[in-house]
């Protein structure tokens, strides 16, 4: 993420934004304060980050609304339905996360109910680090409930590595806790909720990807909801080409092709500049083949050491005989979270995991 993006969405909370709250709630509730509402929350924002300046609103509405927590929880709920739509609702599970652990049942209820405005992934965490099988036995109903909503909060709220927020331990340690939640969500109908059952899994992939292997192997792959989620759940081991993984979506075996006329041009490039690679892929089988294709980019470090990182290519079944020409181009620039640096870069291209061919180009910084 770059400068500029960081930037932008910490726009998200600024002093106009809090002076719309502030409205907000007057209008829910006509004793607010607004004047120190503001002054508590405006107060060096320029130096806070998006979550930072979202915790601050949370803190802000505590100073400023009743005392007594289930008192302001019903201006929240009232709030709610009439906030504008966007990250800033997150203020509403926050400030339940926060300041609701004494009242776990109502507070898991809020939960459900602010997370059809937003989501309550990040608060919800709270409660599981608090009482894990308490939240745990709560999400499992929520995974059977009719709204993808909250069947999504189910799962992505439990995730061990939820992104911008702290990792469940436990979770991570143990990833049979969140199983019954997983199982009925295998084969949901909402994209929205596969997407974050997909994430959840790949989480465990990091340190137990034997358990999701075999947990995927029992789940009816030929339902294609299931499918999917098991295909994007496995994105990571496929990438670092894992027979198991390779095999549960098709494509299991060593390739029986050719790979010729593989090309990384130009052979030397500067930053900002890209870099094409090509190469002809030929079925030396007279059966189809499911191939995924890859490539394999080792980038030069600091140190002059170096670093790989997978990239998807392509996927094809390859009928018998056939032959196809593949081409790909990559721009050589720097992220936030890549730097480049001059020498070598070596490139490989993966077909089922392994490798068939392995070229070369020279950066200049």
């Amino acid at each position: 993420m770059t400068d500029t993006e960081n930037t932008a969405l910490k726009e998200i909370f600024n002093e106009a934004r809090f002076r719309q709250a502030a409205r907000e709630v007057k209008a829910v509730y006509p004793a607010f304060d607004t004047r120190r509402f503001l002054k508590l929350a405006l107060a060096d924002t320029e130096t806070l980050s998006l979550m930072q300046r979202l915790r601050r609103m949370t803190h802000a509405l505590r100073a400023t609304l009743p005392g007594e927590y289930t008192q302001a929880l019903d201006i929240l709920r009232a709030l709610a339905p009439t906030m504008k739509p966007g990250f800033s609702t997150l203020v509403l599970p926050d400030y339940v996360g926060q300041y609701g652990q004494d009242h776990f049942e109502l507070s898991m209820d809020a939960l459900k109910y602010f997370t059809g405005f937003g989501s309550s992934e990040f608060a919800v965490r709270e409660f599981l680090r608090h009482d894990l099988k308490r939240a745990l036995a709560i999400m499992k109903v929520w995974s059977r409930d009719e709204s993808d909503a909250v069947r999504r909060l189910a799962s992505e709220g439990s995730r061990p590595r939820l992104p911008w927020s702290f990792r469940l331990d436990a979770i991570m340690a143990d990833p049979a806790l969140t199983a019954p939640i997983l199982e009925n969500l295998r084969a949901d109908p909402s994209l929205y909720v596969r997407k974050s059952v997909a994430n959840h899994l790949n989480d465990v992939t990091k340190v137990h990807h034997d358990w999701v292997l075999d947990r995927l192997t029992t789940w009816p792959i030929d339902n294609p909801h299931t499918a999917w989620i098991a295909k994007r759940a496995l994105r990571s081991l496929i990438k670092e080409g894992n027979s198991r993984a390779l095999a549960l979506i098709g494509a299991g075996g060593a390739p029986d092709v050719r790979l010729s006329k593989f090309a990384v041009s130009p052979s030397q490039v500067a930053l900002g500049e890209r870099i094409i690679l090509s190469f002809d892929l030929a079925s030396k089988s007279e059966e189809s083949q499911r191939l995924v294709i890859d490539y394999r980019m080792h980038y030069v470090k600091k140190s002059g050491a170096t670093a790989a990182k997978v990239f998807k290519l392509k996927e094809l079944t390859l009928a018998g005989g056939a032959r196809v020409s593949i081409e790909r181009t990559q721009n050589i620039r720097d992220f936030t979270t890549r730097v480049h640096y001059a020498g070598r870069h070596d490139v490989e291209i993966l077909v089922n995991g392994v490798c068939l061919a392995k070229g070369y180009f020279d950066l200049s910084c």
